[in-house]
This record gives structure tokens, C-alpha cells and sequence, in this order.
């Protein structure tokens, strides 16, 4: 299982790290030692004094799939959740600086957090998914799937052009504007709608 994320997906969360807006999608995996264990709260790291949360609808494929055609891409998944991709925000800045690739920052063990899956029949359509994310009850993140640069079935078309999708592979698709920094004791709290997917404590 592996889990393929995007990066710099929503205009605004573009703006507010003084990104460029990028031609085609950012593509970065993270390994299956980055997902949290479930009812594990997630323990911030030696190595970083910035770990940031970042929102994201995930997407669990159900099939295997190479060179998908956009049309074809939803007989490729068939369950959406909302998830949390941990960045080391200081390192990343780092490695940017220097040119490097972002793995330290983004694939360490326990930065990815998926909360309970629903069935994709649950929306009429994908492209418009409400997601939201709270943190010691007080609401952080804000986000609809509509406000992606490239929505689910365009992601799952380019990412097949480079990666065989594989049953229970994961995509994280981005995240809109608002990430910060979590601190020891914070509570975090993720909603599709208003139904609750996840909840973290951080330590």
C-alpha cells in the first residue's frame, strides 16, 4: 500500500505559503509507516518544532489501475474519507531552500492520519465535498472539493500515468488554506459535512 498526495491544490493555501501556482500537479508518496494507528494520537516528532496540519479529502482506490482515462477514473475508487497530511514545516522550508526532495518533512512515520471511510455514493457528485477541521473545538480548516485546481478524476488520471494504482492505495489530494502548527494536548477533530471522521490528540 502506498499513499500518493498532492501538492499546492487550492489557490488560497497556495497564497498563504507564497507558492507558485504549479502547470500540472505536485505529486510526493509517503509509505505505509507514515499512517497513525488507529486510536493512536500522534506524537510530534524530535526533529521538527513546526509540525503543521494540513486537511485533505483521501481517496481509497479499489482496483488496480495504469494509464487511466479521466472518464474511467471512478470505477477506480469507491470510499472518500478526510485526513490529516503532518508536514515538519521548518525542515520542508529547508529542504525547498536547498533544492532537496521533501521526504523528511512529509513521509516520516506517523504523518498521515485517515479517518473512517464513506461510500463516494454518499454525494451525487465528488465535486462537491464540504470538509472541515477543528482543533480543541474550534474551527481551523474549511474546504470544498470544488475548490480543487484538479478534482478527484483528473488526479487519479495523472497519477496512473506514473504509478500503477493498486487495491487500498490511498490519495490525499490537498489542502485548502488555513494549515498551522499543533502543539502538545491539542485535539483535533475532522468533519465530511457534519459527520465526524477522525479524532487525534496530539502529544
Amino acid at each position: 500500500m502506498k499513499i500518493i498526495c498532492i501538492g499546492r491544490n487550492y489557490y488560497e493555501h497556495i497564497s498563504e505559503l507564497n507558492n507558485d501556482t504549479p502547470p500540472e500537479p505536485i505529486l510526493f508518496l509517503k509509505p505505509d509507516t507514515a499512517l497513525v494507528g488507529k486510536e493512536q494520537p500522534f506524537v510530534i516528532p524530535d526533529f521538527s518544532k513546526e509540525i503543521h496540519y494540513e486537511a485533505e479529502i483521501v481517496v481509497k482506490i479499489c482496483k488496480v489501475g495504469k494509464y487511466i482515462d479521466e472518464k474511467f477514473a471512478p470505477r477506480y475508487y469507491d470510499l472518500i474519507s478526510l485526513g490529516i497530511d503532518f508536514t515538519a514545516r521548518d525542515l520542508q522550508t529547508e529542504l525547498k531552500a536547498k533544492g532537496l526532495p521533501w521526504e523528511k518533512a512529509k513521509a516520516f512515520d506517523n504523518s498521515a492520519v485517515v479517518g473512517a471511510f464513506l461510500p463516494k455514493e454518499t454525494w451525487e457528485t465528488v465535486d462537491d465535498i464540504d470538509f472541515a477541521m477543528d482543533i480543541n473545538q474550534q474551527r481551523v480548516q474549511t474546504g470544498n472539493s470544488s475548490q480543487m485546481l484538479w478534482k478527484i478524476d483528473q488526479i487519479i488520471a495523472y497519477a496512473s500515468r506514473f504509478f500503477t494504482l493498486k487495491t487500498g492505495d490511498l490519495i490525499f489530494t490537498g489542502t485548502p488554506a488555513g494549515v498551522g502548527k499543533v502543539h502538545p494536548e491539542d485535539l483535533l477533530e475532522g468533519y465530511i459535512g457534519t459527520k465526524k471522521v477522525f479524532t487525534i490528540q496530539v502529544k
